[in-house]
Protein backbone atom coordinates (compact mmCIF):
# COMPACT_ATOMS: atom_id res chain seq x y z
CA UNK A 1 0.00 0.00 0.00
CA UNK A 2 1.30 3.40 -0.81
CA UNK A 3 0.30 7.50 -0.52
CA UNK A 4 -0.62 6.45 -4.33
CA UNK A 5 -3.37 4.20 -3.71
CA UNK A 6 -5.28 5.85 -1.12
CA UNK A 7 -5.06 9.32 -3.28
CA UNK A 8 -7.05 6.56 -5.91
CA UNK A 9 -9.17 5.85 -3.32
CA UNK A 10 -10.11 9.64 -2.22
CA UNK A 11 -10.35 10.71 -6.06
CA UNK A 12 -13.03 7.64 -6.19
CA UNK A 13 -14.83 8.44 -2.87
CA UNK A 14 -15.14 11.93 -4.24
CA UNK A 15 -16.22 11.63 -7.94
CA UNK A 16 -18.21 8.68 -7.60
CA UNK A 17 -16.96 7.91 -11.16
CA UNK A 18 -13.79 5.84 -12.48
CA UNK A 19 -13.23 8.10 -15.33
CA UNK A 20 -13.68 11.72 -13.48
CA UNK A 21 -11.25 10.34 -10.44
CA UNK A 22 -8.59 8.68 -12.79
CA UNK A 23 -8.61 12.05 -14.62
CA UNK A 24 -8.04 14.06 -11.44
CA UNK A 25 -5.29 11.88 -10.40
CA UNK A 26 -3.48 12.05 -14.33
CA UNK A 27 -3.70 8.30 -14.69
CA UNK A 28 -5.29 5.89 -17.25
CA UNK A 29 -9.06 4.69 -15.77
CA UNK A 30 -7.80 1.28 -16.27
CA UNK A 31 -4.70 2.12 -14.35
CA UNK A 32 -7.09 3.68 -11.05
CA UNK A 33 -9.09 0.54 -11.00
CA UNK A 34 -6.27 -2.03 -10.95
CA UNK A 35 -4.44 0.01 -8.28
CA UNK A 36 -7.86 0.00 -6.15
CA UNK A 37 -7.95 -3.65 -6.46
CA UNK A 38 -4.75 -4.31 -5.30
CA UNK A 39 -5.29 -2.13 -3.10
CA UNK A 40 -8.13 -4.12 -2.03
CA UNK A 41 -6.71 -7.45 -2.29
CA UNK A 42 -3.88 -6.36 0.23
CA UNK A 43 -6.33 -5.06 2.96
CA UNK A 44 -8.58 -8.52 2.44
CA UNK A 45 -11.79 -6.09 2.03
CA UNK A 46 -13.70 -4.78 -0.37
CA UNK A 47 -13.79 -1.03 -0.73
CA UNK A 48 -15.70 -0.51 -3.99
CA UNK A 49 -19.38 -1.46 -5.36
CA UNK A 50 -18.70 -1.53 -9.01
CA UNK A 51 -21.33 -1.33 -11.87
CA UNK A 52 -22.26 0.25 -15.10
CA UNK A 53 -23.83 3.27 -14.56
CA UNK A 54 -22.12 4.45 -11.00
CA UNK A 55 -19.20 3.58 -8.58
CA UNK A 56 -20.43 3.51 -4.75
CA UNK A 57 -17.91 3.06 -1.65
CA UNK A 58 -18.97 0.05 0.71
CA UNK A 59 -18.93 1.56 4.44
CA UNK A 60 -15.74 0.29 4.94
CA UNK A 61 -14.40 2.19 1.91
CA UNK A 62 -16.18 5.75 3.22
CA UNK A 63 -14.57 4.75 6.33
CA UNK A 64 -11.14 4.33 5.12
CA UNK A 65 -11.58 7.23 2.34
CA UNK A 66 -12.12 9.31 5.13
CA UNK A 67 -9.23 8.63 7.44
CA UNK A 68 -6.85 8.88 3.79
CA UNK A 69 -8.09 12.33 3.31
CA UNK A 70 -6.61 12.91 6.66
CA UNK A 71 -3.27 11.16 6.28
CA UNK A 72 -2.95 12.48 2.79
CA UNK A 73 -3.33 16.05 4.41
CA UNK A 74 -0.77 15.47 6.71
CA UNK A 75 1.54 14.20 4.26
CA UNK A 76 0.62 17.25 2.14
CA UNK A 77 1.28 19.73 4.90
CA UNK A 78 5.25 18.04 5.34
CA UNK A 79 5.89 18.71 2.22
CA UNK A 80 4.85 22.08 1.74
CA UNK A 81 6.72 22.83 5.23
CA UNK A 82 10.09 22.04 3.76
CA UNK A 83 8.90 23.83 0.41
CA UNK A 84 7.18 27.10 1.55
CA UNK A 85 10.50 27.36 4.18
CA UNK A 86 12.35 28.36 0.89
CA UNK A 87 10.16 29.07 -2.02
CA UNK A 88 6.71 29.99 -0.54
CA UNK A 89 4.85 31.42 -3.88
CA UNK A 90 5.51 27.86 -6.02
CA UNK A 91 3.88 24.81 -6.38
CA UNK A 92 0.41 24.01 -6.73
CA UNK A 93 -1.90 25.96 -4.17
CA UNK A 94 -5.55 24.29 -4.16
CA UNK A 95 -8.02 27.25 -3.67
CA UNK A 96 -11.80 27.34 -3.25
CA UNK A 97 -14.17 30.74 -4.38
CA UNK A 98 -17.75 30.88 -3.57
CA UNK A 99 -19.60 31.49 -6.98
CA UNK A 100 -20.86 34.71 -6.07
CA UNK A 101 -17.24 35.90 -6.16
CA UNK A 102 -15.33 33.70 -8.63
CA UNK A 103 -16.56 35.32 -11.98
CA UNK A 104 -16.55 38.60 -10.91
CA UNK A 105 -12.78 39.31 -8.53
CA UNK A 106 -10.95 35.94 -10.31
CA UNK A 107 -11.40 38.25 -13.36
CA UNK A 108 -9.02 41.11 -11.94
CA UNK A 109 -6.56 39.11 -9.52
CA UNK A 110 -5.52 35.71 -11.96
CA UNK A 111 -3.96 38.11 -14.39
CA UNK A 112 -2.11 40.09 -11.43
CA UNK A 113 -1.09 36.49 -9.66
CA UNK A 114 0.35 34.60 -12.59
CA UNK A 115 2.35 37.73 -13.35
CA UNK A 116 3.78 38.56 -10.44
CA UNK A 117 3.90 34.34 -9.07
CA UNK A 118 4.95 32.92 -12.47
CA UNK A 119 5.82 30.06 -10.43
CA UNK A 120 2.84 29.43 -8.22
CA UNK A 121 -0.19 26.93 -9.70
CA UNK A 122 -3.59 28.44 -8.63
CA UNK A 123 -5.68 24.75 -8.90
CA UNK A 124 -9.33 26.42 -8.57
CA UNK A 125 -12.47 25.05 -7.25
CA UNK A 126 -16.17 26.82 -7.16
CA UNK A 127 -18.88 25.41 -4.92
CA UNK A 128 -20.90 26.32 -2.25
CA UNK A 129 -19.64 27.85 1.17
CA UNK A 130 -20.45 25.00 3.23
CA UNK A 131 -18.73 22.35 0.90
CA UNK A 132 -15.58 24.79 0.34
CA UNK A 133 -15.71 24.61 4.33
CA UNK A 134 -15.48 21.18 4.07
CA UNK A 135 -13.29 20.18 1.56
CA UNK A 136 -10.90 22.89 3.25
CA UNK A 137 -11.24 21.18 6.85
CA UNK A 138 -10.82 17.79 5.64
CA UNK A 139 -7.85 18.62 3.51
CA UNK A 140 -9.18 18.71 0.11
CA UNK A 141 -8.28 22.60 -0.01
CA UNK A 142 -5.49 24.64 0.87
CA UNK A 143 -7.70 28.11 1.07
CA UNK A 144 -10.71 29.17 -0.11
CA UNK A 145 -11.89 32.68 -0.68
CA UNK A 146 -15.42 33.27 0.87
CA UNK A 147 -17.54 35.61 2.79
CA UNK A 148 -16.73 36.69 6.38
CA UNK A 149 -16.85 35.85 8.84
CA UNK A 150 -16.57 32.46 9.24
CA UNK A 151 -16.38 30.51 12.61
CA UNK A 152 -14.47 28.65 14.17
CA UNK A 153 -11.03 28.76 15.39
CA UNK A 154 -9.80 25.69 13.39
CA UNK A 155 -9.68 28.88 10.59
CA UNK A 156 -7.21 31.85 9.91
CA UNK A 157 -8.12 34.24 7.09
CA UNK A 158 -7.01 37.79 5.84
CA UNK A 159 -9.35 40.07 4.08
CA UNK A 160 -9.73 40.87 0.67
CA UNK A 161 -11.98 43.64 -0.02
CA UNK A 162 -15.20 45.01 0.91
CA UNK A 163 -18.17 45.29 -1.27
CA UNK A 164 -21.50 47.55 -1.27
CA UNK A 165 -24.27 46.00 -2.29
CA UNK A 166 -26.39 48.16 -4.91
CA UNK A 167 -30.30 47.64 -5.73
CA UNK A 168 -30.88 46.44 -9.21
CA UNK A 169 -34.13 47.62 -10.71
CA UNK A 170 -35.61 47.17 -14.23
CA UNK A 171 -35.09 50.49 -15.99
CA UNK A 172 -38.02 53.19 -15.77
CA UNK A 173 -39.74 51.10 -12.45
CA UNK A 174 -40.58 52.66 -9.59
CA UNK A 175 -37.52 51.81 -8.10
CA UNK A 176 -35.76 53.43 -10.92
CA UNK A 177 -34.97 56.80 -9.27
CA UNK A 178 -32.42 59.64 -8.52
CA UNK A 179 -30.25 59.15 -5.12
CA UNK A 180 -29.37 56.52 -2.85
CA UNK A 181 -31.48 53.74 -1.96
CA UNK A 182 -33.50 54.49 1.72
CA UNK A 183 -34.55 51.31 3.52
CA UNK A 184 -37.80 52.43 3.68
CA UNK A 185 -38.64 52.57 0.03
CA UNK A 186 -38.01 48.67 -0.08
CA UNK A 187 -40.73 47.62 2.63
CA UNK A 188 -43.36 45.56 0.98
CA UNK A 189 -40.77 45.44 -1.89
CA UNK A 190 -40.24 41.78 -3.15
CA UNK A 191 -36.85 41.02 -3.88
CA UNK A 192 -35.83 37.89 -6.21
CA UNK A 193 -32.82 35.96 -4.19
CA UNK A 194 -30.33 33.37 -4.49
CA UNK A 195 -31.37 29.98 -3.44
CA UNK A 196 -30.89 28.45 -0.14
CA UNK A 197 -27.17 27.51 0.11
CA UNK A 198 -25.51 30.76 -1.24
CA UNK A 199 -24.21 32.57 1.78
CA UNK A 200 -24.89 36.00 -0.10
CA UNK A 201 -28.84 34.76 0.28
CA UNK A 202 -28.60 35.06 3.86
CA UNK A 203 -26.79 38.62 3.68
CA UNK A 204 -29.77 39.60 1.61
CA UNK A 205 -32.61 38.43 3.55
CA UNK A 206 -30.43 40.57 6.83
CA UNK A 207 -31.39 43.80 4.57
CA UNK A 208 -34.52 42.53 3.85
CA UNK A 209 -35.21 42.09 7.44
CA UNK A 210 -33.94 45.46 8.04
CA UNK A 211 -36.23 46.86 5.71
CA UNK A 212 -39.43 44.78 6.38
CA UNK A 213 -39.67 44.04 2.80
CA UNK A 214 -41.17 41.23 0.90
CA UNK A 215 -39.49 38.14 -0.71
CA UNK A 216 -40.16 36.75 -4.33
CA UNK A 217 -41.02 33.31 -3.07
CA UNK A 218 -42.01 32.36 -6.48
CA UNK A 219 -38.15 32.38 -7.86
CA UNK A 220 -34.70 31.16 -6.17
CA UNK A 221 -32.12 31.57 -8.77
CA UNK A 222 -28.99 29.56 -8.53
CA UNK A 223 -26.39 32.53 -9.88
CA UNK A 224 -26.14 36.29 -9.73
CA UNK A 225 -26.50 36.41 -13.65
CA UNK A 226 -29.61 34.39 -13.54
CA UNK A 227 -30.31 37.48 -11.22
CA UNK A 228 -29.34 39.97 -13.59
CA UNK A 229 -31.12 39.32 -16.36
CA UNK A 230 -34.40 38.28 -14.53
CA UNK A 231 -34.30 42.34 -13.99
CA UNK A 232 -33.04 43.27 -16.96
CA UNK A 233 -36.40 41.29 -18.32
CA UNK A 234 -38.26 43.31 -15.84
CA UNK A 235 -39.07 40.69 -13.73
CA UNK A 236 -38.18 42.61 -10.70
CA UNK A 237 -35.81 43.29 -8.21
CA UNK A 238 -32.52 42.49 -6.82
CA UNK A 239 -29.32 42.81 -4.41
CA UNK A 240 -26.29 42.79 -6.40
CA UNK A 241 -22.43 43.07 -4.77
CA UNK A 242 -20.58 45.54 -6.38
CA UNK A 243 -18.34 43.26 -8.37
CA UNK A 244 -21.46 41.86 -9.63
CA UNK A 245 -23.28 45.01 -10.63
CA UNK A 246 -20.63 45.99 -12.76
CA UNK A 247 -21.45 43.59 -15.11
CA UNK A 248 -25.01 45.22 -15.68
CA UNK A 249 -22.75 48.09 -16.76
CA UNK A 250 -21.71 46.49 -20.26
CA UNK A 251 -23.55 44.07 -23.15
CA UNK A 252 -26.82 44.27 -25.37
CA UNK A 253 -29.00 44.57 -21.81
CA UNK A 254 -26.77 47.40 -20.14
CA UNK A 255 -29.67 50.24 -20.41
CA UNK A 256 -32.20 47.73 -19.16
CA UNK A 257 -31.01 47.72 -15.30
CA UNK A 258 -31.28 50.29 -13.24
CA UNK A 259 -28.28 50.01 -10.27
CA UNK A 260 -28.54 52.74 -6.78
CA UNK A 261 -26.08 52.66 -4.10
CA UNK A 262 -27.77 52.58 -0.48
CA UNK A 263 -27.48 55.38 1.90
CA UNK A 264 -25.39 55.22 4.99
CA UNK A 265 -24.46 53.03 6.57
CA UNK A 266 -24.59 51.16 3.23
CA UNK A 267 -25.16 47.20 3.27
CA UNK A 268 -22.13 45.39 2.44
CA UNK A 269 -20.23 41.99 2.27
CA UNK A 270 -16.95 41.34 3.30
CA UNK A 271 -14.53 38.60 1.21
CA UNK A 272 -11.46 36.77 3.00
CA UNK A 273 -9.38 34.42 2.20
CA UNK A 274 -9.51 31.65 4.20
CA UNK A 275 -6.69 28.59 5.85
CA UNK A 276 -6.36 25.97 7.92
CA UNK A 277 -4.63 26.81 11.45
CA UNK A 278 -1.29 25.96 11.32
CA UNK A 279 -0.78 25.46 7.73
CA UNK A 280 2.47 25.45 6.38
CA UNK A 281 1.23 27.77 3.64
CA UNK A 282 0.27 30.54 6.07
CA UNK A 283 3.12 32.99 4.25
CA UNK A 284 1.97 31.93 0.88
CA UNK A 285 -2.26 33.02 1.94
CA UNK A 286 -0.71 36.54 3.64
CA UNK A 287 1.07 36.98 0.18
CA UNK A 288 -1.80 36.36 -1.59
CA UNK A 289 -3.83 38.14 0.04
CA UNK A 290 -1.78 41.75 0.23
CA UNK A 291 -1.63 40.90 -3.54
CA UNK A 292 -5.14 41.09 -4.37
CA UNK A 293 -5.70 43.88 -1.76
CA UNK A 294 -3.73 45.73 -4.14
CA UNK A 295 -5.41 45.36 -7.19
CA UNK A 296 -6.99 48.31 -8.34
CA UNK A 297 -10.39 47.27 -8.95
CA UNK A 298 -10.84 45.37 -5.75
CA UNK A 299 -8.86 48.45 -3.46
CA UNK A 300 -12.54 49.99 -3.38
CA UNK A 301 -14.98 48.20 -5.58
CA UNK A 302 -17.28 51.13 -6.22
CA UNK A 303 -19.45 51.94 -9.32
CA UNK A 304 -19.10 55.33 -10.89
CA UNK A 305 -22.63 55.63 -11.38
CA UNK A 306 -22.36 59.53 -12.86
CA UNK A 307 -20.66 58.05 -15.55
CA UNK A 308 -23.77 56.58 -16.98
CA UNK A 309 -26.09 59.85 -16.58
CA UNK A 310 -23.42 62.12 -18.96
Amino acid sequence: MNLRDLRYLVAVAEHGHFGRAARECYVSQPTLSTQLRKLEEYLAVQLVERNRRRVLLTPLGEALAERARAILAEVDDLVEVARAESEPMTGDLRLGVIPTAGPYLLPHAIPELRARYPRLRLRLREDLTQRLLDQLRAGGLDGAILAAPIPGEDLRSQPLCREPFYLAAPSGSALDREGPVRLAELQGVELMLLEEGHCLRDQALEVCRQAESGEAAQFRATSLETLRQMVAAGVGATLLPALAAATSRSGPDRGAVALRPFEAPEPSRQLALYWRRGSAREATFRELAETVRAVPALAEPRLNLASDAA
